[in-house]
């Protein structure tokens, strides 16, 4: 019987530690705007980050966005600065001269990220 139990709890440790982090809410991030343009077109890009907490112990802890590998935004946020809600959205201009690769990513102060989100613009 005590066997039973402890291979019992032994299997029910390694689910756990298995499925843990797949339970685990990391930020996530989406970006929406427009794939082509002419050049030199001012566009709004809106980034909206996914995260199911926003409390002073568990939310959005950064949020940053780049073009063509050159950062052109950033947030921080603290336990005492946190985001307007648990999903939020931020708008970002951009003037494009030349196509462009937007990628946005977000990280939760206790799990991190889901990886960055990419967007691409093109000219006309």
């Amino acid at each position: 019987m005590k066997k039973t139990i402890a291979l019992g709890m032994m299997i029910l440790t390694v689910l756990f530690i298995q499925i843990g982090p797949a339970l685990a809410d990391k930020s996530a991030v989406s970006i929406e705007g427009p794939a082509q343009v002419e050049k030199g077109a001012e566009v709004t890009l809106k980034i909206t980050v996914t995260h199911n907490s926003n409390s002073s112990s568990h939310h959005t802890e950064w949020l940053k966005v780049s073009a063509n590998k050159n950062e052109i935004a950033r947030w921080e946020f603290t336990a005492d600065k946190r985001p307007e809600a648990a999903q939020f959205t931020k708008e970002i201009k951009l003037k494009v001269t030349e196509d462009t690769e937007v990628v946005a990513e977000a990280s939760c102060n206790r799990h991190g990220s889901r990886g960055p989100a990419t967007h691409r613009i093109r000219l006309k």
